[in-house]
Order: structure tokens, then sequence, then C-alpha cells
């Protein structure tokens, strides 16, 4: 049983990190924990569990006790993002559609092996920045669309040195 888990800093960069996290089993939504229990390289910092998923799909919802599986009647917010259809031309002025209810899963709010994800939010800094311990991931959307386009130029310079090739075995025949 590994957690994938995912950090949010407060800039919008998420780091990913995939753990053994026993001592997060039995925890609860809007738990604070440190960073020793997620992983030894995030000593110092201090994490808060903002959310969580099973291998499913179904989120978890604060306000759902135990571990298992509930249907719940949940109003436009976490867990359903349906929105109604529109009536005629009137535009829809509320982001939350008014009188809108659907009987959704979720699960309770308390963290078990059935848990495949959990989300968490730094609260407090460590010594060592994220960026430092995850490297790998601290490579820019810039640097990786230059690689990409890098690539693609030489797999363009490759075929068109074949091509010429090709086409005098063509003649030949």
């Amino acid at each position: 049983m590994s957690f994938k888990i995912n950090i949010s800093e407060k800039n919008g960069k998420t780091y990913h990190l995939e753990t053994e996290g026993k001592t997060l089993i039995e925890k609860q939504l809007h738990d604070k924990i440190k960073g020793e229990e997620v992983s030894p390289e995030l000593t110092g910092y201090e994490f808060e569990i903002t959310g969580a998923s099973d291998k499913a799909g179904f989120t978890s919802v604060k306000e759902v006790e135990g571990i298992g599986l509930k249907k719940v009647l949940l109003s436009y917010e976490k867990g359903m993002k349906k929105r109604p259809r529109k009536e005629g031309k009137r535009k829809l002025s509320k982001k939350k559609p008014k009188g809108l209810r659907l009987r959704k899963t979720v699960r309770g709010k308390v963290i078990s092996e059935a848990i495949s994800q959990i989300n968490l939010k730094i609260l407090k800094q460590g010594n060592k920045k994220l960026e430092e311990i995850f490297p790998e991931q601290n490579k820019s959307k810039n640097s990786e669309s230059k690689d990409s386009s890098l690539k693609a130029e030489t797999k363009n310079a490759s075929t068109s040195k074949e091509a010429p090739a090709k086409e005098a075995e063509k003649k030949e025949q």
C-alpha cells in the first residue's frame, strides 16, 4: 500500500511524491502532520491534509465520518461539478446554481488503506526548499518544450536524409 502525495506551495507549484506512509493511516482531513511522517527528507516541514481520493476516484469529504463509502446529498461543491442545462437564451448569472442537489458517493474523512492519493498544503517551511528536495520535478515548462522541439527537429532531419535514399531505391527498381 503506497500513497501518491501532492504537496502544493502558495505560488501554485505542486510536487509529487510516492511513499509508504503507514503513519498517515487514521489521520483525518484538515489534520496537521509533520514532514517526517511523510518522508525523512521533509524534516522541519509542517503540512495540512487538504484532500484525499481513493483508487476509484471518490473524494473524501470532511462532513462524512468514518472510512467507508457513503451516498450523500450534495449541493454544488466538492465532489459535484455538474451544471444545469441552459434554459432558453438566459445566461447563468451565478457560478453556483440555485437549488441543484444530487446524491453522490463520497468517502469518509479518515485516511485508510483504500485511499490512493493525498493532497497536502505547506504550513511551515523546512530547512531545505522543495526545489532542492525534488530537483527532477523542478524543470520549467519552457525547457521541456525546447527539449521536445529539439527531438522533433532531429527526427525530421533523420527522415529527410532517408527520404532521398528511398526515392533512389524506387527509381532503380
